[in-house]
């Protein structure tokens, strides 16, 4: 079903435990993106040839299809870019075009580097500030690497132009509570937006109910192609934002002294996307589904809860070992960053590469949060749902190996 599990490297049997940086592709979404690159392979709406019409049928029906996948009321809220990164950049250039110095934005203190750094360059260009909501552990107040959002009521002021929130963080695995936060916000008419690179994978999104008025993903975190990302936005914010970029297909009229834009989405669309790229998103999602809902998905849930529980014990139980997430009555999901006391992380890494098992090693681009838990680097096993709990068996007993070798 996914064909890279049942490979081998360093001539041992692949597990694959590094699916918070990226997920590993089913036969379905190789079958189409081969077939696509040989039989649609034509630009989108610009021309009147069958090719080419399948190639726009192709790309519109994967846009169809992730509005379905996350309840948007429309078409016309989706955005095709270039990945999660690409999706919070858009926002922070466009929709904080309007803020003035002395404004403020607020992020977490678990926020990846994509929706940290943005945010800096809107309130540099801007002269508006950046503050940031703190977790236990910058507060002082446990270990758990949980954002403190009992501090939010305190923060939240007329100055604040945008909340920028994590789903899920990709370091401690803990699952946000972004639907209350997103209320307290709206109460203060404070737009919000989410960063759901993750939450995408292990939560089932609906954007209405949620209320955000921002969603962002990518598609290689949930088995399709790379250089895809998804926006979705309200529409009355997506129209009142300038283009981000100017080029072909975001225009309705140009002259040398005006252009006009095309409606929406695709005003924010400029020059030719990866349509091939963005057309497996159809059945990338559709084999999330397959592994989300039904008796299927019940399955794989279960092994996920065993998978949890192994985890968690185990790798409490070694007193070598500190993990920087722990769930404590939190939701959490299985992703597990932490290091051993004595030995460094890419050192553990590069062992476990040799016993053919993959995981991330490093600062996960996550630096400030890595930080704040007195670590400079620290080593990942991120879960995905085709995972299984011999895997994590196997990287457990291969972590131990590892460790004895080093220490």
């Amino acid at each position: 079903m996914v064909p890279a599990l049942s490979g081998k490297m360093n001539g041992e049997n692949l597990v694959y435990l590094d699916n918070a940086a990226t997920a590993q592709k089913p036969s379905q979404v190789l079958d189409f993106l081969c077939d696509a690159m040989v039989h649609s392979n034509a630009n989108v709406h610009r021309s009147m040839y069958e090719l080419s019409d399948k190639s726009t049928t192709l790309y519109e029906e994967a846009r169809e299809k992730v509005r379905a996948f996350i309840n948007a009321p429309g078409r016309e809220n989706i955005i095709f870019t270039s990945g999660t990164t690409a999706s919070i950049n858009l926002v922070a250039d466009t929709f904080c075009r309007r803020l003035e110095p002395g404004d403020e934005i607020l992020i977490e203190g678990d926020s990846h580097h994509s929706n940290i750094v943005p945010w800096q360059l809107a309130a540099e260009r801007n002269g508006a500030v950046v503050k940031v909501i703190p977790t236990d552990v910058m507060l002082g107040r446990g270990r758990s690497g949980r954002v403190a959002f009992e501090e939010l009521d305190s923060m939240l002021n007329p100055k604040v132009k945008i909340l920028a929130l994590t789903h899920i963080s990709n370091i401690t695995g803990i699952v946000n509570p972004v639907g209350e936060i997103i209320a307290k916000a709206h109460a203060m008419g404070i737009p919000v937006l989410v960063d759901g690179a993750q939450g995408i994978v292990h939560e089932k999104v609906d954007v209405q109910e949620m209320d955000c008025d921002f969603y962002a993903f990518s598609a290689h975190k949930i088995y399709g192609a790379t250089g895809v990302g998804i926006l979705y936005g309200k529409t009355e914010h997506l129209e009142k934002m300038p283009p981000y970029m100017g080029g072909g297909d975001m225009v309705d009229t140009v002259t040398y002294g005006k252009t006009t834009y095309a409606p929406l989405p695709l005003k924010f669309e400029a020059g030719t996307p990866n349509f091939t790229g963005a057309a497996s998103l159809t059945p990338a999602l559709e084999f999330a589904e397959y592994l989300r809902d039904g008796e299927t998905g019940r399955i794989l849930k279960e092994e996920e809860g065993r998978i949890m529980s192994y985890m968690t014990e185990t790798l409490a139980s070694d007193p070598d070992v500190e993990v920087y997430g722990t769930a404590e009555s939190l939701r959490k999901t299985p992703i597990f960053t932490f290091n051993i006391k004595g030995i460094n992380a890419g050192d553990l890494a590069q062992l476990l590469d040799k016993m053919g098992v993959a995981v991330r090693s490093g600062l996960m681009c996550a630096e400030p949060l890595i930080n704040s838990f007195g670590a400079n680097s620290a080593l990942r096993a991120s879960f995905a749902p085709y995972n299984t709990l011999e895997e994590a068996q196997i990287f457990v007993k291969c972590l131990q190996r590892a460790k004895n070798m080093l220490l």
